[in-house]
């Protein structure tokens, strides 16, 4: 097992914010148009942001060479379609009963959730990890603060 760093703990942290300023952002748009605008929206605004950064910054050739050959898994032909969902299913919750805070409570057990099966079944290509009794404890823990939150806002 690998320990996290403290610059991987600090990106995370800012990651998370970032996130859920995005997701606010997202659903004010959506409040004001729709779901399906903000959606659109966004991803249109990071595929524009993806063509500046591939036209203006130079290609590295370890980077290049970097880009394995073959085949590619089925999985990666989905793009952003997971993230475009996310995006739009996130801003019908924020503006809902659910608010903010428990829309991300609710996000974070799947994304826990997700990654424990992932690593369990090697969902992606992942190299089998079954879980211990601390993914557990911190599901169970997470939930129960989620619990809290959204039981809180009622």
């Amino acid at each position: 097992m690998h320990r996290a760093s403290g610059w991987n703990i600090a990106l995370a942290l800012v990651a998370g914010a970032v996130l859920a300023v995005m997701i606010d952002w997202n659903s004010l748009l959506a409040r004001h148009s729709s779901p399906l605008f903000a959606s659109w929206t966004a991803h249109g605004i990071g595929v524009l942001a993806s063509l500046a950064l591939v036209t203006l910054l130079p290609v590295r050739t370890a980077a290049a060479q970097a880009i394995p050959e073959g085949r590619w898994p089925l999985w990666c032909y989905l793009g952003g379609i997971p993230g475009a969902f996310t995006v739009l299913l996130a801003a019908v919750t924020v503006n809902s009963a659910l608010g903010l805070a428990g829309t991300l409570a609710l996000m974070l057990i799947g994304q826990m959730v997700f990654g424990i099966a992932a690593d369990a079944f090697g969902i992606l290509g992942l190299r089998r990890v079954l879980p211990d009794r601390r993914d557990i404890y911190a599901i169970a823990l997470v939930l129960c603060g989620s619990i809290v939150i959204i039981l809180a806002r009622s």
